[in-house]
């Protein structure tokens, strides 16, 4: 392939210069909307399917596909936060509607189970178009010093590293080869059940609803090991899966200790990630609320940061002051919501709950609520607070020990 052709979804051969060319799917329903005809289903799916396999740009080994969602934050995210910055008004509805469209988004792709790199990119993006803006627009007010810049650079740097550990494997169970089928023989059949494995009184007709991954159609064989803790069968991936370990329906794998599938980083939390996602939420956290207080500081000479967010008079006196301010309301948007995740995350270490088991327990009422119901203890794994961070932080220190079962 030359630079500037690429194999098509059909597994066809074709060139860029020819991408407006020759899309049946299109030309039919621009043939259809003439006539006054309505589409067939499905119709408006292939054309958009055809459109993000043409979107792609020249590469040495043949042209490069471009994801969709990635272009939507690189655009959008600027131009918003540039008109919000023109009146206080504009701000305001821009502001409340952003985290409006993003959890539609979200709700959107979770409902078809697909996964995306939007909440990824934007994420990313967001973070270099904040820290490019806080470098243009308040340093050179003078205000801050370069041992501030450092410090801010080196937790945005920390934060980067963190996040790039936890993007790595989370903990998949190994699949088997195709040609490969598991025996469980010498499994009990009164033992299968429909429970997630480490809940108990969850019957084999549980709820077909999909949670966390899991759906229905997930035949459960449990064995007592010496210990006592329960395995489970897992028909999607042909396994005999741990205790606590989980099947993703977005990632199609069987992942231990499976927390939950995170949009933001576009990959599951595990038992191998669990802790540098802590980390990564972390330094987010301090890097972000440092960069607020620094912004604040700046253009709002003489007030406290809480006070400035909602009290700042010469903020909209210059446009740089008034894009400088839109910027800090985003990320404080961006960082309350961001603090809330973190505040579940450590709630539940605490109580050695991971957010997939809490919610197959509030599913099937095997669990309490503490707290005004932002942790849900099972009661199952849980060993007091220093043991459970323990064994949190533990994670992932040693390499599991696979049985016979996983083996065969």
């Amino acid at each position: 392939l030359c630079c500037c052709e690429y194999v098509d979804r059909r597994g066809e051969r074709n060139h860029l210069a020819a991408c407006c060319c020759d899309c049946e799917e299109l030309d039919d329903g621009c043939d259809r909307w003439l006539t006054c005809k309505s589409l067939p289903p499905g119709a408006l799916e292939r054309i958009a399917d055809t459109i993000a396999d043409r979107l792609r740009v020249p590469w040495f080994s043949g042209a490069v596909k471009i994801n969709v969602s990635l272009v939507p934050p690189l655009v959008l995210l600027p131009v918003f936060l540039h008109v919000a910055a023109l009146h206080f008004l504009l701000g305001l509805i821009i502001l409340t509607s952003l985290p409006v469209v993003v959890l539609w988004y979200y709700y959107l792709t979770h409902r078809r189970k697909e996964r995306t790199l939007f909440f990824l990119s934007l994420g990313l993006f967001s973070l270099g178009y904040m820290y490019y803006v806080f470098l243009q627009e308040v340093v050179p007010r003078g205000h801050v010093g370069y041992s501030q810049v450092v410090a801010l650079t080196c937790g945005l740097i920390l934060m980067l590293a963190a996040l790039s550990r936890a993007k790595k494997d989370p903990g998949y169970l190994p699949i088997l080869a195709g040609n490969e089928k598991p025996s469980h023989q010498g499994l009990p059949d009164k033992s299968v059940r429909g429970s997630s494995s480490g809940l108990h009184g969850i019957s084999g007709a549980a709820s077909s609803r999909a949670v966390n991954g899991e759906a229905k159609g997930y035949s459960r064989m449990s064995t007592e090991q010496p210990e006592g803790v329960k395995k489970d069968w897992c028909t999607k991936c042909q396994l005999v899966r741990p205790a606590r370990a989980g099947h993703c329906r977005l990632c199609g794998r069987c992942v231990r200790r499976l927390d939950h599938h995170c949009v933001w980083i576009n990959s599951c939390v595990g038992e191998q990630n669990h802790q540098a996602f802590i980390l990564a939420l972390s330094f987010f956290m301090l890097t972000s609320v440092y960069g607020i207080t620094l912004t604040l500081h700046t253009i709002c000479r003489g007030r406290t940061p809480f006070v400035a967010l909602f009290y700042c008079p010469g903020a909209y006196s210059d446009y740089s002051s008034a894009l400088s301010f839109t910027c800090v309301w985003y990320c404080a948007i961006v960082t309350a919501g961001m603090g809330y995740i973190l505040l579940i995350q450590m709630l539940n270490i605490s109580y050695n709950v991971t957010e997939r088991e809490a919610r197959l327990a509030l599913r099937d009422n095997t669990g309490r609520r503490l707290l005004g119901g932002l942790v849900i203890d099972t009661g199952q794994y849980n060993r007091g607070f220093l043991c459970n961070w323990g064994h949190f932080l533990s994670l992932g220190s040693s390499p599991p020990q696979r049985s016979a079962e996983d083996i065969v």
